[in-house]
């Protein structure tokens, strides 16, 4: 299966209990350890670690050591590498949670990675990040605000970037 991963290609692919991902030229091999509701244990290159998922039908959330990562099902064609990106910029919480910290304001510009603001879920820090460059036009959310998933966050607008 091929995931676009950042505006990379991730692949991915399983023989049932041992599952090999490949990003660029790295490649890792891994099994999942145990699973329970939007939880999963993972031994990956020979080191545990635990991961939180969460899912709509086109996109996958993935939370590890309070980093979130999006995922969608890549196209077949790669062409544009642009994939499915909402048009205007909305920054949506990949999961039910408390707004912990918002570090930016509106019309400030941001960078690709920057964290944007951190949540609080299943008693764990989840840094939103930046998912381009941009520049944020508008915050929906405040410090100790509770969202649900998918609520809007804030409203990046990007600047090109090749």
């Amino acid at each position: 299966m091929k995931l676009d991963f950042n505006n990379s290609a991730l692949d991915l692919s399983s023989n049932g209990e041992i599952f090999t991902v490949t990003l660029g030229d790295k490649t890792i091999q891994g099994q999942v350890l145990h699973t329970e509701k939007g939880k999963l244990d993972l031994l990956l290159d020979g080191k545990r670690l635990t991961a939180y998922v969460s899912s709509d039908n086109a996109r996958r959330w993935v939370t590890v050591n309070g980093q979130t990562f999006v995922l969608t099902k890549s196209s077949g064609s790669r062409q544009g590498g642009q994939g499915h990106q909402h048009a205007a910029g909305e920054l949506t919480a990949p999961m039910p949670g408390q707004v912990r910290a918002v570090n930016v304001s509106e019309g400030e510009a941001v960078t690709k990675g920057q964290t944007l603001m951190v949540l609080e879920a299943m008693k764990m820090e989840i840094r939103v990040q930046a998912p381009q460059a941009g520049t944020v036009k508008k915050l929906f959310v405040k410090p100790g605000q509770t969202v649900e998933r998918e609520q809007i966050l804030a409203e990046i607008v990007g600047t090109s970037e090749g």
